[in-house]
């Protein structure tokens, strides 16, 4: 596993002598309005639920979000977070060679390494605000069985449109895509841009409840794709994977719809308010530059003076915990990435950010 995640308030609450509550954790990319209203009490009333074990296979779970996104039941599998299943995609698809789309998350490459599975990344540039170019990618997709395109991409925040991703999946029927949309409920008309319901036999969807709905705590993610690569997963699915209270969670926020579509839309709302407010706060500072984004996190480049971990370094005295992306691959240590709070927080920290990229020597 890389080290480098978003998230580590514990060790930082730590050596700063606080609590966790206390650090402002602009590193792991979660819904700063959540959890939706009524989850917390829903799930106070179910504590009773851990004496007994779940369901082995969160059915109930499964037959909620299946009614919820318009697909059948018999085509979705659910996992211990999309990480658990992310790491199971080399050895339920026999995995020989794949590609991936970087800079992004670590765990594709991990989940490779694990199984001694060679990956080649291509590396979208700074200077194109790391769009990939579909040619590229087509190139790169016949030199492998198996792609993997978090979308919308974390940590840029570039959004591939669903058409060319579905001229893509069809062009390669005999390849693997593995589509992470993780964060792509942060966006507006999302609907619009998903793959959930595309039809194509060699497409897998992951989508996550820990991002938009704020309960990462609870581990729960669901895989959408055709019945033979459904039953290709299943030989390596384990047995209570998903706990009592995250298969609550899930079965309560689907049917609370109306509530929840309320919820999400309120979160896009807010995010483009916020993503606007930062980016005009910095956009004539020649220390930092923002990439447009379509989601809840906001990645940046500093300029050669600075150095993310000296920034990093500087605010977490602060108690504001940012992310540095230097172990992301294509990025370095110049690179910055910011999740999206309340608009209280995300004002602290653009006071705090302008004064580090004065004061860092």
């Amino acid at each position: 596993m890389i080290n480098g995640h978003g998230g580590n308030i514990y060790e930082t609450a730590q050596r700063l002598g606080c609590e966790p509550s206390d650090i402002i954790d602009m590193s792991s990319n979660v819904n700063p309005l959540g959890p939706p209203p009524g989850l917390t009490d829903f799930l106070k009333e179910k504590m009773n639920v851990i004496t007994a074990l779940p369901q082995a296979g969160a059915e109930k779970a499964i037959s909620a979000f299946a009614r919820r996104y318009n697909v059948s039941p018999n085509l979705v599998l659910s996992g211990n977070g999309t990480t658990q299943l992310i790491h199971t995609v080399p050895q339920a698809l026999g995995t020989r060679k794949a590609c991936i789309l970087a800079p992004t998350y670590s765990d594709y490459g991990d989940a490779c390494a694990m199984h001694h599975v060679p990956c080649e990344y291509l590396i979208a540039e700074a200077s194109s605000d790391f769009k990939h170019d579909m040619g590229q990618i087509q190139k790169k997709t016949e030199g492998a069985d198996t792609v993997f395109i978090c979308n919308p991409n974390n940590p840029t925040g570039v959004l591939i449109p669903a058409d060319e991703l579905r001229w893509l999946c069809s062009t390669y029927p005999n390849k693997y895509f593995i589509i992470d949309e993780s964060y792509l409920p942060f966006v507006h008309e999302a609907d619009h841009y998903t793959m959930l319901n595309c039809g194509l036999p060699n497409v897998v969807v992951l989508n996550s409840m820990s991002k938009i709905f704020r309960v990462p705590g609870l581990r729960i993610g669901f895989l959408v794709s055709s019945e033979k690569i459904i039953k290709k997963f299943m030989r390596y699915a384990l047995p209570w994977s998903v706990n009592s209270l995250a298969q609550a969670a899930v079965i309560y926020m689907m049917e609370k719809q109306a509530e929840t579509d309320m919820f999400v839309q309120k979160t896009r709302i807010f995010l483009e308010t916020q993503r606007k407010q930062i980016g005009k706060a910095f956009e004539n500072a020649s220390e930092i530059k923002f990439f447009p984004s379509v989601t809840s996190f906001m990645l940046a480049r500093l300029s050669e003076n600075f150095m993310a971990d000296e920034i990093c370094a500087q605010l977490s005295q602060e108690r504001i915990l940012i992310r540095n992306c230097e172990n992301f691959k294509g990025l370095s240590n110049r690179f910055i990435r910011i999740s999206l709070k309340t608009q209280e927080i995300n004002s602290r920290l653009t006071e705090k950010l302008a004064t580090a990229l004065v004061s860092v020597p």
